[in-house]
């Protein structure tokens, strides 16, 4: 017999811009709610209206929780969804003489006004569902760090890495009434010794790649497929590779199938420009609108036009195919362990919907299967094999998510050049913060400090440039708010608070009301 722990990590970083009415990067989370958000969601409405158990683990990240929080966010959202059902409409009626496109146009019609109604119903704030399955015990919500901090290059200051931490459990007890078990580390980035920190603010277990058991020491007799209790009283739980890969691959994975949606192609790049342009960036940028009317067909051909029974019959298959082999693997280990194998697959949420149409469908079908029909592998989750089982002792190896497993991707020529001013900041932070308080407006701008560290010390920006999209923008906001953390402790050294400058960042960079900054003390 063996566990199946999906583990969905929800990410997106904090982007909010007041100051325009419509902003490009605001549109990420527009697309992550209509695409990932709302159908996993209604995948799990569907297994909870069928009396199916299902169990699941996903990280919410803080920076996520407060934008799905946020009115004026909320408020876009609907503007949002409103053009693409006005888009949707138009496209009914621009292509209702061709009987396969038409199909199509409505498939996308029905989309956009289910995922209104939906977001409507939840008064508008997502977290409202994903709290409700977590009181049902379907789902168990996970952290992450303050800012998806990459901590492994924070190490300069272990108050930075403390307060990434500790602002992450306040958080996540402000959006979910409770206290989190476990924590998903930005970039899966882990060091020997962290387990420490992670201790002192009351999370119980965390993940790493699969060689940070692997390399552990000593290494777990049971591989990726037992967590460990490091020297800290944490328990580590390790990615498997194997199950990853049907998935991720981009040879062998899934997606990749030719019955899928095709992700780039896009009505938002293919139509006329007149007829696009109100539904794309107000400035003519071409910008994805969500509406793709081909399958992935294959390598070097035409598209072809989507088949959305095609696409169904696929996610049958692959779902079979999963549990077949997860199966397979539970029965070659099941004599080699003393406890239940316990498969850990994690993957980022926006896969499911937003890159892979068809994913939240997929993973619906495989926790119907898992649920209904008894057999060697059941769903459970990290807090459920810990309340079964011990674990083998061991110090977990550092390692990293992302190409290489050793933070090359966060660390290197593209991006390097932001740590000293990471580590200069968060040095001046732990200062300020122990220099007597004058009133109430010098609080409020240790607060905002506090804030601006954070959202600098982001891992998106050395993603994102790393891989070479947006860069600019992720520049501008590593320099705006090392600037803004600059301005903030002149201002609070020389006792010379400018209220206006204050309150603009305040409006703006909102993330985390709740922040005392008196966690930076030592």
């Amino acid at each position: 017999m063996a566990y199946l722990n999906f583990v969905l990590h929800a990410h997106l970083p904090f982007v909010r811009h007041p100051e325009h009415a419509r902003f490009l990067e605001e549109e990420w989370l527009y697309e992550a709610i209509t695409e990932t958000y709302i159908p996993l969601l209604l995948e799990f409405d569907a297994l909870e209206r069928d009396g199916l158990p299902f169990r699941l683990t996903m990280s919410v990240t803080p920076p996520l929780c407060e934008m799905l929080a946020d009115e004026l966010l909320q408020a876009r959202y609907v503007n949002h969804i409103n053009r693409l059902r006005e888009l949707a409409e138009k496209e009914c009626s621009r292509v209702k003489h061709d009987p396969q496109y038409s199909r199509l146009a409505a498939m996308y019609r029905n989309k956009f006004e289910v995922c209104y109604r939906k977001f409507e119903s939840l008064d508008r704030n997502l977290l409202n569902g994903f709290r409700h399955f977590q009181r049902l015990g379907r789902l168990e919500i996970i952290t992450c760090g303050a800012t998806h901090g990459f901590l492994p290059n924070l190490r300069h200051s272990h108050r930075s890495i403390e307060a990434q931490l500790e602002v992450a459990v306040g958080n996540y007890r402000k959006h979910f009434g409770v206290d989190p078990w476990g924590i998903w580390l930005g970039e899966c980035g882990y060091y020997p010794g962290l387990d420490w920190n992670m201790k002192d603010v009351g999370l119980k277990y965390f993940f790493t790649d699969a060689h940070g058991i692997l390399q552990g020491d000593p290494p777990s007799p049971k591989g990726c497929y037992a967590p460990i209790e490091t020297p800290a009283g944490m328990h580590c739980f390790a990615r498997d590779p194997e199950s990853s890969k049907a998935v991720w691959s981009a040879e062998e994975g899934y997606p990749g199938d030719y019955r899928y949606r095709e992700f780039y192609r896009d009505i938002g790049f293919d139509l006329d420009l007149d007829y696009i342009r109100p539904y794309i960036h107000p400035i003519g940028f071409r910008t994805s609108t969500g509406i793709k009317y081909h399958r992935i067909t294959g390598k070097n051909v035409e598209k072809q036009p989507y088949e959305e029974s095609w696409a169904r019959d696929a996610v049958q298959h692959h779902a079979d195919n999963f549990l077949f082999n997860r199966s397979l693997q539970a029965d070659y280990l099941d004599p080699r362990l003393d406890t239940p194998a316990n498969i850990v697959c994690p993957y980022d949420a926006e896969l499911f919907g937003h890159w892979w149409y068809e994913g939240p469908q997929w993973l619906g079908a495989v926790m119907r299967r898992v649920s209904s029909r008894p057999g060697n592998v059941q769903l459970a989750s990290p807090r459920d094999y810990l309340s079964r089982h011990a674990a083998p002792k061991s110090n977990p190896a550092f390692s990293s998510w992302g190409a290489g497993g050793y933070a090359e991707v966060w660390l290197n020529g593209t991006n390097d050049w932001i740590y000293p001013h990471l580590h200069h900041i968060g040095d001046l932070m732990r200062e300020t913060a122990n220099l007597p308080e004058r009133g109430d407006l010098d609080r409020r701008a240790r607060n905002q400090f506090a804030r601006e560290l954070l959202l600098a010390q982001s891992s998106d920006w050395a993603f994102i440039m790393k891989t070479g999209t947006m860069v600019e923008y992720a520049v501008k906001r590593t320099k705006v708010h090392v600037h803004n953390c600059l301005e903030l402790n002149r201002q609070i050294e020389a006792q010379q608070i400018d209220e206006g400058f204050l309150s603009n960042l305040e409006a703006t960079n909102n993330i985390f009301s709740e922040i005392d900054y008196r966690v930076y003390r030592g």
